[in-house]
């Protein structure tokens, strides 16, 4: 082969290696243009449970007439309110994240009334602006308060409502996004050791967010539906009241946005086109839990709840036990709750305590 023959070779080895390379880029491009994005549903935090108890039996509360459940499970509960209390409880988790719970409950004349408050927050959020910089740490609030009310319609029968209050905050120039909802919840006691239940949560839920304080003309109006829940539970005690098994069963509709991207070509040049639309996800999920009370002052608890759309988990697990001490003429008692995350990874530690007034 003669010297040009072989330039010639070289030339036309790395011509095609250009463009096989530029082939490449082009269809990672491509490949990385087209993605969906779907947005999980408002107020996921307000359901991770409530409290000590609720989180180690699994969240599966919705007919728990035979223990202390609180009406933020079911308001028809409320009637059946063991005593006038109040209840406190803060969750340790990582990423900088706070969970805190606090209740005031009371029994009336065949009714029942609760008031209560969920806080979760996220700080130490580091801030940057466009080029890169560190401006400030962020933080984000949300809340969630409840007046929940039941009332005994016969001696077997009981039903409520719960009118929940959501306020969200994530930083300054934005808005709050605020919220009104309701609870319907009904309970059947077909015997002392036997009740059945149904709950509808979240009704009328959503959020509405207005980027125009940030974004200026490019911002816009969005809507984030709180999912659709319907809940079926049944309690069952065994063993003269000492053991209380728990199982719920609960379909959810939830009305999410699809954002998906794909490039075409419009008179010889690619363009990227957005595709939006408004989808229904509707998925069934499980709990269970179990409460022994080895003596009346000490009680062990398990749960299992099935996750979903929120999370890549399947299944978290749970586990905790309560303590039972009275101080003087106060009556109190101390709960601990360990159970694995729902949004993050790792576990997470929610202590309670019950005043009794």
């Amino acid at each position: 082969m003669t010297t040009r023959a072989f330039r010639s070779r070289i030339r036309s080895c790395r011509n095609s290696a250009v463009r096989g390379a530029g082939l490449c880029l082009v269809l990672g491009v491509v490949l990385l243009c087209v993605n969906t994005a779907v947005a999980q549903s408002a107020g996921a935090f307000s359901r991770i449970g409530f409290g000590s108890r609720g989180i180690a039996l699994g969240n599966a509360l919705a007919a728990d007439v035979m223990g202390p459940a609180s009406p933020f499970y079911n308001p028809a509960l409320a009637p059946y309110i063991e005593a006038q209390s109040l209840s406190i409880s803060v969750a340790a988790m990582s990423f900088d994240r706070s969970l805190q719970f606090i209740q005031l409950a009371s029994p009336m004349q065949k009714a029942g009334i609760a008031l209560g408050l969920i806080h979760s927050s996220v700080g130490n959020i580091d801030g940057r602006d466009n080029s890169g910089f560190h401006t400030r740490d962020l933080s984000i609030d949300e809340y969630q308060g409840f007046l929940a009310f039941g009332i005994r319609l016969s001696d077997k029968f009981s039903g409520g409502l719960d009118f929940q209050f959501f306020r969200t905050d994530l930083f300054d120039t934005l808005d709050p996004a605020v919220s009104i909802a309701i609870d319907v919840g009904l309970n059947y006691r077909i015997s002392e050791t036997l009740s059945f239940a149904f709950v509808a949560d979240d009704l009328l839920g959503r959020y509405t967010w207005n980027t125009g304080g940030v974004n200026g003309s490019a911002g816009k109006k969005t809507t984030d539906y709180f999912p659709t829940r319907l809940r079926f539970g049944v309690a069952k005690t065994f063993k003269d009241g000492t053991l209380l098994i728990l199982g719920e069963i609960e379909s959810r509709s939830s009305k999410v946005e699809s954002i998906s991207s794909r490039v075409e070509v419009f008179i010889s040049q690619p363009l990227e086109v957005t595709n939006r639309e408004t989808l229904t996800l509707q998925e069934i999920r499980f709990r269970m839990g179990a409460e022994y009370t080895l003596v009346p002052q000490f009680v062990l608890r398990a749960g299992l709840e099935q996750l979903g759309s929120e999370t890549s988990r399947g299944f978290r697990p749970s586990a905790g036990f309560m303590l039972s001490q009275d101080v003087g003429n106060l009556k109190t008692r101390f709960e601990y709750t360990f159970a694995r995350e729902v949004q993050a990874s790792g576990s997470m530690h929610i202590f309670s305590l019950v005043l009794f007034l």
